[in-house]
């Protein structure tokens, strides 16, 4: 096994977790914060959109089942990443659509992957996805992990994240577990 790691912000990370959570491969997902200038900010802080940072969560997978590319091709399944700030009814910059790298393949082959994108016009507005350097990732706080597993029934898991685990389940059937 070779295992990576990869960090993705895309709106409220329960739904970004709950999405990768899905995949084959994936041995690990961890909800919390990065991109910002705040040393271990709290839910609360980060809510507020003082602290700079966005929620995201940091993917460890097994490079020998899955590509990063295939988890760059979840992820821009899952949420919209031509909205600045916005994923759904989530507003501000904690919830901006940001890919954190952690080293110079990653940079460029996200790089690349958003060039595809927008050369085969997949979206119809321009990609507004950050790409950015991870330099520090705050895990959040403990009711935050794992949280539609725990929460399937809470109104905003119903409406909000059900529908993306249920598109990576169809979407991804041969990388779903």
């Amino acid at each position: 096994m070779t295992t990576n790691t990869a960090t993705f912000g895309g709106g409220c990370f329960w739904c970004v977790e709950a999405a990768f959570e899905e995949l084959t491969g994936v041995t690990d997902v961890t909800s919390g914060y990065a991109g910002g200038d705040v040393a271990d900010p709290s839910y609360r802080e980060v809510c507020n959109g003082t602290t700079g940072h966005a929620e995201v969560v940091q993917v460890t997978y097994d490079s020998d089942v899955l590509d990063y590319e295939d988890l760059l091709e979840v992820f821009f399944t899952v949420h919209d990443p031509t909205t600045l700030n916005q994923e759904g009814p989530d507003v501000g910059s904690q919830y901006r659509s940001i890919v954190l790298y952690h080293d110079d393949d990653q940079r460029e082959r996200v790089a690349a992957f958003v060039d595809e994108l927008e050369s085969r016009g997949a979206f119809d507005d321009d990609v507004v996805t950050e790409i950015e350097p991870l330099e520090e990732f705050y895990r959040a706080e403990e009711n935050h992990q794992n949280y539609f597993e725990k929460h399937p029934n809470q109104a905003y898991c119903t409406v909000n994240v059900a529908p993306k685990v249920s598109k990576v389940r169809e979407q991804f059937a041969d990388k779903v577990q």
